[in-house]
């Protein structure tokens, strides 16, 4: 058996995890494993793709990132063409990509990617490639599993931001409004924001009143706590209102959120007089050295896949369901996402404990 393995969409720490529990895993069975390099360009471009064994992945499970590279531009159902002019235009080179597995000899694919890299997977498969799906994301919103490896590590490095915050915001006496990322899910907003102690959590499930943040920060004055921490998910918006972009992107991606904190810290220094600051906390969410939860996770998910392809179960994604790996059918997967249910014991902990939610 050859094992072809492609990382796309954004990196999460972990990723490094299942390649190598893919590989190894590979290897005791005799089977030979190849990285496909930066997404699927290695099979479409000058990238290439390089064979992993044993010494090809010792060490790297506490490495953040991806050995093989990645991107969010490698749908080969809407592959970008620049002309010599600069222009651009998309083209399905699906058939070219399937042509490419094809004669490379590999019999079997470990996508390991998002929602969006479970879509290309799924129209894949139904083209007759062989795959099997590793769910992938700090969002934690991949539908079909009730964990994604990079969220715990993700929550972490934003709590401890949260941590950080308190000492500066009381010492100045001052309102700090976090962004975090979430850009359709709050998980890592609500579950830092609890963990680190904030005053006020936005969420995109959860449109929010202003007013109302305004409210939790004029009660917490009133009882002479002249700091607030406010913590908004890049998705959250207003009611009524939509989610900011900051940068409107091109063909063959999303447009990209952020700037929330910005209109949440003008409105709220506007109303309540109270000197605010802001902090986007960005891509020191995706990096650094995943956790010991999110290593193992990632190791269970790519062992879980070449059991799966052993089993010859192929169009399916591995999950963590009720503590255990299954599989679970990429059909049921794609066009959906694990929001925030808003009647979760999470969001009544939060509520409980005084927590603003905006509404």
């Amino acid at each position: 058996m050859r094992i072809a393995i492609s990382t796309g969409g954004g990196d999460a720490p972990g990723l490094n995890a299942v390649i190598r529990a893919v590989v190894l895993s590979a290897h005791q069975r005799g089977w030979q494993s190849y990285g496909i390099l930066r997404g699927f360009d290695g099979l479409l471009g000058a990238e290439g793709v390089v064979a992993l064994g044993p010494a090809e992945v010792r060490g790297i499970t506490h490495l953040g990132g991806t050995i093989l590279g990645t991107t969010n531009r490698g749908n080969p159902f809407r592959w970008v063409a620049r002309d010599d002019a600069g222009g651009e235009s998309e083209q399905d080179r699906s058939d070219d990509l399937c042509a490419a597995f094809n004669a490379s000899g590999f019999d079997a694919l470990v996508s390991i990617g998002g929602d969006g890299s479970m879509q290309i997977a799924h129209q894949l498969a139904r083209k007759g490639l062989p795959v099997v799906c590793v769910p992938k994301t700090i969002d934690n919103d991949v539908f079909g599993t009730q964990r994604t490896f990079g969220f715990d590590t993700a929550v972490s490095t934003a709590t401890e931001a949260l941590d950080r915050l308190h000492s500066t915001a009381e010492s100045h006496e001052r309102v700090m409004v976090v962004e975090l990322m979430g850009r359709d899910a709050g998980w890592i907003a609500l579950n830092s924001g609890i963990s680190g102690s904030a005053d006020v959590i936005l969420i995109p499930e959860i449109p929010f009143d202003i007013a109302r943040v305004c409210d939790k920060i004029r009660q917490r004055e009133a009882a002479g706590r002249h700091f607030s921490i406010v913590v908004v998910a890049e998705g959250a918006c207003a009611r009524g209102g939509s989610p900011v972009l900051v940068e409107r992107r091109g063909m063959g991606t999303v447009d990209r959120l952020g700037g929330i904190a910005g209109q949440v810290a003008h409105a709220v220094a506007r109303l309540t007089g109270k000197e605010v600051r802001t902090l986007v906390l960005g891509h020191l969410q995706r990096g650094g050295t995943p956790t010991t939860y999110d290593r193992l996770l990632g190791l269970r998910f790519g062992a879980a896949a070449v059991r799966a392809i052993a089993n010859g179960e192929f169009d399916i994604m591995v999950g963590l369901n009720d503590s255990t790996i299954t599989t679970v059918p990429l059909g049921d997967v794609v066009g959906r996402q694990r929001l925030v249910p808003l009647d979760s014991d999470t969001i009544q902990t939060a509520r409980e404990l005084g927590i603003s939610l905006g509404d």
